[in-house]
């Protein structure tokens, strides 16, 4: 919302709030105060999302709810209230919905936002006039009890709550099962160790990707951790902490409606408590870089499989082309048949947007000054933009590349030629002589057995023996063929 576009010729109405009066739009739902933030703050196009409105939406209810059951709430004003929060939940109103991320450091402006369309609503339903801010009062009615400064960082951690247990963790969990179902279809399938990039002692595919596995699941257990922490919310401590304006009890009924409607909406059974101290829960942000650390630690784990999966597809002929790629798309509009790892590469890009959002949220931090912090617009979008990237890239990486993809018989043919095979003679015959026998089967081409019958008085079955690929794999075995 641009001045240009509050003042063409489009029918106009008069709002006022505490600083007079303000034209808006016919159509707005919103009031003057956001007619105000959307004039002083026309900074690029980005708007708050789906889920922080929606969760915005949700304590607005539950504020009612608790309001009317205090008895500070007519039931008709808010029954009204409630009946127009559920249609912005819903997500009926999200056009009316103007103000930029880059706003008021609080957020106090899309929460105002909020006030005023909820309230214009309850008007409409109760048949009084759209702008009678006495009939449904924004600030006095809908956000009694609340404050800016408690309701931006409650929606925040509600939002993520919500977009992590519905979106992020079921897609980690897939992905999870998918490499489990690698990890034990690969078990036996060898190929050649990296380390530096270079050859090192053999492996299995299943190894490999039983450790992908282990990386999900270290990330499932710090973002479950991460929804429990944040389920403790700010709501109560209305402007400063101290929860001035809001009668006792009155945050306690509220998150115990807003438990059971997020609960509904996601789904599954979700609790919000009120924070232990609310001075730190509005003076810093501690939990939410807490979060974007989870969220920054997953996307470089999605980032190292992604880009091992990329050099293990790297070929076909002068790569490793240790696996095969579904082909979804043609790779090159100059190389006919070309066919690039595009999925990889889109997984790899959402891990440095996520990098950078986390760099954000860390940055955001430094604007946590005595009693508030005034960044998290940004923290917000930062972190959901996050949660949302993620759960899309893993889902997509499971689709339409780790489900299609297949081992090739390069791996384990470049095993026998490995020369790090070496590595298992250096107990028997010493580390020199078999680093000699590695530079002699370099220099010749020779397999390391071709070149051991030479140098050493070893019998070929004891070379054979001791130079198994596949007990080198499980050590332990101690030169036991690996069962079934």
């Amino acid at each position: 919302m641009t001045k240009k576009a509050t003042a063409g010729k489009q029918p106009l109405r008069i709002e006022r709030d505490s600083m007079g009066e303000m034209s808006v739009p016919s159509h707005a739902l919103w009031g003057a105060s956001t007619e105000r933030a959307a004039l002083n703050f026309p900074i690029g196009n980005i708007k708050f999302s789906r889920p922080f409105i929606l969760s915005l939406a949700l304590i607005k209810m539950a504020a009612a709810r608790a309001n009317k059951s205090l008895k500070d709430l007519d039931a008709q004003t808010a029954d009204a209230i409630i009946a127009a929060c559920a249609g912005v939940a819903a997500g009926d109103y999200d056009e009316h919905f103007v103000v930029s991320i880059f706003q008021t450091g609080s957020g106090t402006s899309t929460n105002m936002n909020a006030n005023e369309v909820i309230a214009n609503l309850a008007r409409q339903a109760l048949g009084k006039d759209q702008s009678d801010r006495a009939g449904v009062h924004p600030n006095d009615h809908v956000n009694m009890g609340q404050s800016s400064n408690d309701v931006i960082p409650t929606a925040i951690h509600v939002a993520l709550v919500l977009e992590l247990s519905t979106r992020l963790l079921p897609s980690l969990k897939k992905l999870s099962r998918e490499l489990s179902g690698k990890a034990r279809s690969f078990r036996k399938t060898l190929k050649t160790g990296r380390t530096h990039l270079q050859d090192a002692t053999p492996v299995t595919f299943g190894q490999e990707f039983s450790g992908y596995k282990a990386q999900i699941d270290a990330s499932i257990a710090r973002l479950e951790a991460t929804v429990r922490q944040l389920s403790n919310v700010a709501l109560g401590g209305t402007a400063v902490g101290t929860g001035i304006n809001t009668r006792e009890g009155f945050a306690a009924l509220t998150l115990k409606h807003l438990s059971k409607d997020v609960s509904k909406a996601a789904g599954l059974p979700l609790t919000f408590k009120e924070a232990k101290n609310h001075f730190a829960a509005q003076g810093s942000i501690d939990a939410l870089v807490d979060a974007a650390g989870a969220l920054q630690t997953l996307a470089t784990a999605l980032n190292k499989i992604a880009n091992d999966v990329r050099w293990m597809a790297s070929g076909p002929r002068a790569g490793l082309n240790e696996v095969l790629l579904p082909a979804i798309q043609p790779g090159s509009s100059i190389m006919p048949g070309k066919v690039n790892p595009v999925i990889c590469e889109a997984v790899m890009q959402v891990g440095y947007r996520v990098l950078g959002n986390c760099q954000t949220v860390v940055f955001a931090h430094q604007s946590s000054n005595f009693e508030l912090n005034v960044a998290l617009p940004i923290v917000a979008h930062s972190l959901l933009e996050s949660v949302g990237l993620l759960a899309d890239a893993a889902s997509v990486f499971v689709d339409k590349c780790l489900a299609g993809m297949k081992t090739t018989n390069s791996g384990p043919q470049m095993v026998e030629r490995g020369l790090a095979l070496c590595t298992a003679l250096a107990p028997v015959i010493g580390y020199d002589q078999a680093a000699q026998i590695a530079k002699e089967a370099d220099k010749t081409g020779e397999t390391i057995l071709a070149v051991a019958l030479r140098l050493t008085k070893l019998s070929e079955s004891e070379l054979k023996r001791i130079l198994d690929p596949e007990v080198m794999t499980r050590p332990g075995l101690s030169g036991a063929k690996m069962s079934g």
